[in-house]
């Protein structure tokens, strides 16, 4: 592994050695034992060019949990503002030589396109709908935790697929490891194209998620949509939001997961969201930081 910039670049074996990896950090940092130096003297550079909690504060944290300085870069305040072009932008901060850039934006392949022009690992944390490799990788790591493997899983993924990269890297990774994956959405929010051709299909929630494992629900993109697709809050709830009636379809031990951030009362029900066994949510959270500790380790402390 060069970068991280997709799943598709990934083998079945190098995906269960990062979920090993991270897995491993998740019982270090459990247990307060791990190697807090591995990454000393290195600097990672964090370019957000869209806004996030989750994904910029958890790679924050584990580049710093492993001993590595870090620069989060402000594109408001860069020369961006001034109009100069994001080629010559990126040309201007690898020649400050960073050992690690983590890239999130709204171009599709635009982490593509970074890696291209940089001596250093570059790390994709979202880019437009296209791919979000480290989320999908946190949340292999939840479900194995809580389920043992992923082969001969069925996962619902439901919602907002259209314009989902979590649904894309998802069905990607969870394919590849041998798992069933399930697309379950109305039909305006059900991508035209699937990213694996295994993947089923389902514009009934009900029908969609029955006998699943794993129902991962997904938020509505209202930024990525035209305001006359979306159906008020109440509606959508009432007809595809995942309620404890509804979740009686699918397995009585099947987890609920979400990558956030939710939107409570329109995809998911507060008692679904809150349920102390079943919810993931929180773990996924969690999660997110020794999966970025380990996807670290791999491309810039090895």
């Amino acid at each position: 592994m060069r970068h991280l910039l997709g799943i598709d670049d990934l083998s079945s074996d190098e995906i269960r050695d990062i979920i090993n990896r991270a897995d491993y950090y998740s019982r270090a940092l459990a247990d307060g034992r791990w190697d807090r130096n591995k990454l000393q003297h290195k600097i990672v550079l964090t370019l957000f060019f869209e806004s996030s909690t989750r994904t910029l504060t958890s790679f924050d944290i584990a580049a710093k949990r492993l001993g590595a300085d870090v620069v989060n870069w402000n594109a408001e305040l860069s020369s961006l503002s001034k109009d100069e072009s994001f080629s010559d932008t990126i040309d201007t901060l690898s020649a400050m030589r960073p050992d690690a850039i983590i890239i999130r934006h709204c171009e599709y392949g635009a982490p593509n396109f970074v890696a291209g022009r940089v001596d250093c690992p570059v790390i994709n944390a979202g880019d437009s709908w296209r791919e979000h490799p480290s989320q999908a990788l946190l949340d292999a790591l939840t479900i194995t935790q809580e389920k043992g493997e992923l082969k001969g899983l069925t996962v619902a993924i439901c919602g907002d697929v259209a314009h989902s990269r979590v649904a894309s890297s998802n069905a990607k990774l969870l394919t590849k490891m041998g798992a069933n994956v399930r697309f379950v959405a109305p039909e305006f929010l059900m991508p035209q194209k699937l990213p694996c051709e295994s993947i089923k299909c389902f514009d009934n929630l009900e029908q969609g998620i029955e006998g699943a494992d794993v129902v991962m629900m997904l938020r509505i993109q209202k930024e990525r949509m035209d305001r006359g697709d979306i159906p008020s809050d109440a509606a959508y709830f009432n007809n595809h939001g995942l309620t404890l009636e509804r979740l009686k379809c699918a397995k009585p031990d099947a987890i609920i997961m979400h990558p956030g951030p939710m939107n409570r009362g329109v995809e998911i029900a507060d008692e679904v969201a809150d349920d102390p066994t079943r919810s993931m949510m929180k773990r996924q959270v969690a999660n997110g930081i020794p999966t970025r500790m380990a996807i670290l380790d791999l491309l810039v402390g090895g």
